[in-house]
């Protein structure tokens, strides 16, 4: 941990949507110039602090509350950070965990393929993890309260690891000829799902036995971005696009390898080819898909089938994004170094989603088409009720 200046804070009490923006105390040099980027931002599981890669090999672990953010540590990574996790995530099933499982910790990637835990009540360096053998682009903890770590790098590898057992070998998932971008866990802890920068395809690995499951592949080519499992596991969206005709978002069954459906950029927008994908996050507490592109920061409501949110329009901001576990704030992570926190409008799901969410969180889809009920509460439990194709319009060409 290093001592630097404090952070920027800029209040946006007049704007509906923007809150809060964070500066870096690092300006970039010139616009377009590497290393300024907040690659990746994230709250920790109980929503009490605030991770920010603000470039240059610095992170920020601010201590979360509005609308001051008086208590702030800053790490020293000495190279970029792509990847950031904190851990353990919380869950009702948690487990007991090694003497390094005391308190919350925070997980950092680097350019290097070194992984470093640190200690976020004290801001200390616990220990370095080694093995990658180049960019550690992706972080996640596995969501059942155990230090289990899954790391997705540009070495074509995932790994797994156990930061309980101090000295553990890491297990490697190997498959893929293409760089890993990123890697989500299922809410039970059961699955993977990881995408490529180039091939086309997801791969869904089952986290109990480190073995591939399936792989869900796209007929035609496409650039893969991002993945993340729903609320309750019962479904995958990937993002997509294509330099020629835009992007998609794509919704699966994880079970089954069904794909439910394919929502894609407004059909009216000039351009449209320009307007690439860059982050996907799905609510942890409603049913509410957020996404980046070029043109804006948007979030679709599947219940209300509808967009309510469409904000930052800005070229040059979100690189990434994270919803605070409430789901009443979304962070994005600018390419100018920048953090900016905006309002999710409020919305509450319906008691029936409510119930399908209970259900589905423990009960796969084959389990499901097993129970004795109507086909039409059976295609609502498994999500088939959703429109097989979606176009998102813009706020400017919606009708």
């Amino acid at each position: 941990m290093t001592q630097t200046k404090q952070t920027n804070t800029r209040y946006h009490q007049n704007s509906d949507d923007l809150i809060l923006e964070l500066e870096p105390f690092h300006h970039p040099r010139l616009y377009g110039t590497a290393g300024c980027e907040t690659w990746s931002v994230c709250f920790s599981p109980d929503g009490s602090h605030f991770a920010w890669s603000m470039g240059y090999g610095v992170v920020k672990v601010l201590r979360w509350r509005l609308p001051a953010n008086d208590e702030e540590k800053t790490l020293n990574c000495e190279h970029t950070v792509w990847g950031m996790a904190f851990g353990p995530r919380l869950s009702n099933r948690a487990t007991a965990v090694g003497e390094i499982g005391k308190g919350l910790h925070l997980v950092t990637g680097l350019h290097t393929g070194v992984i470093k835990v640190w200690a976020v009540s004290t801001g200390q360096l616990l220990l370095s993890l080694t093995g990658h053998k180049s960019v550690v682009r992706d972080l996640v903890f596995a969501p059942n309260g155990t230090l289990t770590l899954v790391s997705a790098s540009r070495d074509k590898t995932l790994r797994i690891w156990d930061l309980s057992k101090k000295g553990a070998p890491c297990r490697v998932l190997t498959g893929p000829n293409y760089w890993v971008f990123k890697c989500s866990v299922s809410p039970d802890s059961s699955m993977i799902a990881s995408v490529c920068n180039l091939d086309s395809k997801a791969y869904l690995w089952s986290l109990r036995s480190h073995t591939l499951i399936r792989i869900l592949k796209y007929d035609h080519e496409r650039t893969m971005i991002s993945c993340d499992f729903s609320m309750d596991g019962a479904l995958l969206a990937i993002g997509s696009f294509h330099t020629k005709t835009g992007w998609w978002l794509d919704l699966w069954d994880p079970y089954t390898a069904d794909h439910l459906t394919k929502i894609e950029d407004c059909d009216t927008c000039i351009y449209k080819n320009d307007n690439l994908l860059t982050a996907l996050s799905f609510s942890p507490v409603a049913p509410q898909l957020a996404f980046k592109d070029y043109r804006a920061l948007q979030i679709w409501d599947m219940e209300q089938d509808k967009l309510v949110l469409e904000s930052d329009h800005n070229r040059v901001s979100g690189i990434c994004c994270a919803f605070h576990p409430l789901g009443s704030i979304i962070a994005t992570g600018c390419r100018d170094g920048h953090v900016k926190f905006w309002r999710v409008p409020r919305l509450v799901p319906s008691l029936r989603h409510l119930c399908r969410t209970a259900l589905r969180h423990s009960v796969s889809t084959f389990q499901v088409r097993a129970l004795p009920l109507p086909k039409k509460l059976l295609d609502f439990l498994t999500y088939r009720t959703i429109p097989k194709r979606k176009i998102l319009r813009c706020t400017e060409h919606h009708r």
